[in-house]
């Protein structure tokens, strides 16, 4: 599985498990809601800035939107 898809499907599934909707998510980490929405698709390649922004509204480190 490519880089960007992995990220989605991690971003999709901590999202879930926090029981946060996606516009929630994305007010959090300060990125519009279909941004995130690409994201979690596997569609947009967001930048380290980005990422890191997501994990903190997660409340994880970045490493675990890596994971396989």
């Amino acid at each position: 599985m490519e880089a960007k898809k992995r990220v989605g499907v991690n971003v999709q599934r901590l999202r879930r498990e926090k029981d946060l909707s996606q516009e929630e998510l994305a007010h959090r980490a300060e990125i519009h809601q279909t941004y995130l929405s690409g994201v979690e698709r596997g569609r947009r390649n967001p930048s380290v800035e980005v990422l890191e922004r997501i994990a903190k509204a997660l409340n994880i480190d970045i490493e675990q939107l890596f994971k396989r």
